[in-house]
């Protein structure tokens, strides 16, 4: 199937610009707890604050009020840059309540960074979270010499902080906040969001108020059982990300509560201070949640009873799916009475785990490997698998609560089609796909024929659902004219928890090779558990360059996933020799953006020598 549309679920018409999505919520439930804010310094598991959606629109006025009388004009741009946090929202929405443009900056930007986009989108004012955040977009514009407005802090800054900015308007009269909030329109560019760059530089997306309209109407309608009243989630995802914004208007749009974590560290005991119905992750942390299980049991030593038990929540995950697609499909009795064994052993204390509320969890950011996600249907944690880009206003396509089919991102979000091309690059359009880039001459190979090029390869089926097959420009021909697709072989091996990342290589090569990082954190947590005191060459290097292991333990675990990958694949299509890296993965150092994908490109040419040793070196695993 070359093309799938799924028509639109919602009339836009009854929306000005985005703000509305919060003021229709406004009028018919003012009093609704819209957001639980932890207390500066307060402990995880401590109260927290309750802010109707009365009190938050409140607060967004009074900023842009603020915003106002600090000089801000219609159609200019704000800048935010800080970690995920309440006030993050709060001045997200009083810059449209002020008509201006947002541009976010991921916080853990560098200075390069930060100057880029301040000259990019000639930022006229510019919000931080901190003081350091501050002293950074300071020195931005001072070697850009941009005119401003000023920087303000979220945290106390006497006189620059947002209390001082609220205080400077308050003579702004209410009327005039009104009048500026309905001055966009849904053509009106809402946000500039500048890509992540895994092959690229960064680009400005620019995303309209009728992008954001038409997302949180569409997505709300085909998702009324996972965005709920009464329902709440954690958002720990950056908020300079168009995912987490979009997560959060839907929920402030359909009334359920939002929390922010700054430091995704923390997720696991604020599941259990607040019982999350709804969560947004990635594979990762999916794969860390079943490999600490897994752990456990071992330490039990009930190593082999999980694995009995892992494989039973597998098969009950396939189960389940043949289920909703036929509901007369009866689960074997042998089946049904594992996993009632199971779920009072193993699965019910996982589900507590993460608050007992689950209904959904939602992955995205990354391939999600086919059993992780029938396991944890097996657990009773749906997993909603999507997919989406900056440029699509985050979600593309997603499966449906009901019809998730595993390995696939689903079906077109409503009011979108998703066409495959002679070449099988995902092309898209509807009401998610952006204006266009910023710069011009950005625009010249984005689009072709009104539809919006994703450079990701991918199928869809009878279904209208998508699989993805990889990036278009990361395609590999060997010496042999062999032509491949690396993404699926690193993404069975990334399945295993040690590895961070895999990169397949082999252009104009004889055969392929692969290198692989290894997450140090897993690999800790591996080497406690079976014992091991003396791993050597696990120090990490600081100047964003790698290391290679050579340890042949860790090369005889990596080894196995590297060898089950290659069997899932044709001959032509394996990995015959790797090598194990140790890298620095923080962003500082270029090797990864801002959501921690790896920048190939860049680390390829980094890890060049690693390469060639491939070729040359016979100390290489096979």
């Amino acid at each position: 199937m070359r093309e799938f549309t799924s028509p639109p679920l919602a009339d836009l018409s009854t929306h000005r610009n985005a703000t509305d999505l919060l003021m229709h919520r406004y009028r018919t439930s003012p009093e609704h707890v819209a957001f639980e804010v932890r207390a500066n310094g307060a402990d995880i598991t401590a109260p927290w604050r309750q802010v109707t959606t009365r009190q938050f629109v409140s607060e967004v006025r009074a900023l842009a009020k603020g915003l106002i009388a600090a000089g801000l004009q219609p159609g200019e741009t704000m800048a935010i840059m800080s970690p995920t946090r309440y006030e993050w929202a709060v001045a997200d929405m009083a810059a449209w309540f002020a008509a201006a443009v947002v541009v976010p900056i991921y916080e853990t930007s560098a200075q390069p960074q930060v100057t880029a986009v301040l000259s990019d989108a000639d930022v006229r004012l510019a919000i931080a979270g901190t003081t350091a955040h501050a002293a950074l977009l300071e020195q931005g514009y001072a070697r850009t010499g941009t005119p401003n407005l000023g920087i303000w802090t979220m945290d106390a800054r006497p006189g620059a902080d947002l209390q001082a900015l609220v205080e400077l308007g308050t003579d702004v009269p209410d009327r005039d906040v009104e009048e500026r909030r309905l001055l966009p329109d849904q053509e009106s560019v809402a946000t500039i969001v500048y890509t992540s760059g895994t092959t690229a530089d960064p680009k400005g997306a620019l995303i309209t108020h009728g992008n954001f309209v038409g997302q949180i109407l569409n997505v709300g309608a085909a998702y009324t059982s996972v965005v709920r009243e009464g329902g709440n989630t954690i958002i720990f995802l950056p908020m300079a990300h168009v995912l987490a914004r979009g997560l959060q208007l839907i929920c402030l749009a359909n009334g359920m509560r939002i929390a922010h974590l700054a430091d995704p560290r923390e997720v696991v005991p604020a599941l259990g201070a607040l019982k999350p119905t709804f969560l947004v992750v990635v594979p990762r942390v999916l794969q860390k949640i079943q490999a600490s299980a897994a752990a456990a049991a071992a330490q039990k030593h009930l190593g082999r009873v999980w694995a009995l038990a892992q494989r039973t929540a597998v098969e009950w995950g396939r189960f389940a799916e043949a289920h909703d697609a036929d509901p007369a499909v009866r689960a074997p009795l042998g089946l049904r009475a594992r996993r009632a064994v199971f779920d009072r052993v193993f699965y019910a204390r996982l589900r507590a785990l993460v608050g007992g509320r689950l209904d959904y969890l939602l992955s995205g950011a990354g391939a999600l490997d086919t059993e992780l996600s029938l396991f944890f249907r097996g657990l009773g944690l749906p997993v909603i698998e999507g997919y989406g880009l900056t440029e699509t206003t985050a979600p593309l396509t997603g499966n449906l609560p009901g019809a998730i089919h595993s390995g696939s991102v689903g079906v077109p979000m409503p009011g979108t089609t998703v066409r495959i091309s002679d070449q099988g690059e995902v092309l898209a359009s509807g009401v998610g796909v952006f204006a266009g880039y910023r710069r011009v001459s950005d625009n010249d190979e984005a689009f072709v024929d009104g539809f919006f090029r994703t450079g990701d390869l991918g199928e869809l089926d009878s279904h209208g659902r998508l699989t993805l097959k990889g990036r278009i420009k990361d395609v590999i021909v060997t010496a042999g004219g062999k032509t491949v697709t690396p993404a699926i072989w690193e993404g069975y091996v990334e399945g295993d928890p040690l590895v961070a990342h895999a990169i397949m290589v082999g252009e104009g090569k004889p055969y392929l090779g692969g290198l692989v990082l290894l997450d140090p954190e897993s690999v800790t947590a591996w080497a406690e558990r079976e014992g091991i005191a003396d791993l050597s060459g696990l120090k990490i290097p600081d100047d964003g360059g790698a290391v290679r292991i050579e340890d042949a333990r860790l090369l005889s675990v990596v080894g196995k996933a590297v060898s089950a990958a290659n069997a899932r694949l044709a001959r032509s299509e394996q990995v015959r020799k790797f090598v194990l890296l140790l890298a620095d993965l923080n962003e500082a150092h270029g090797n990864v953006t801002p959501t921690m994908k790896l920048k190939r490109t860049v680390f390829a040419e980094r890890a060049r020598h690693f390469v060639d040793h491939l070729y040359t070196d016979s100390r290489s695993q096979a």
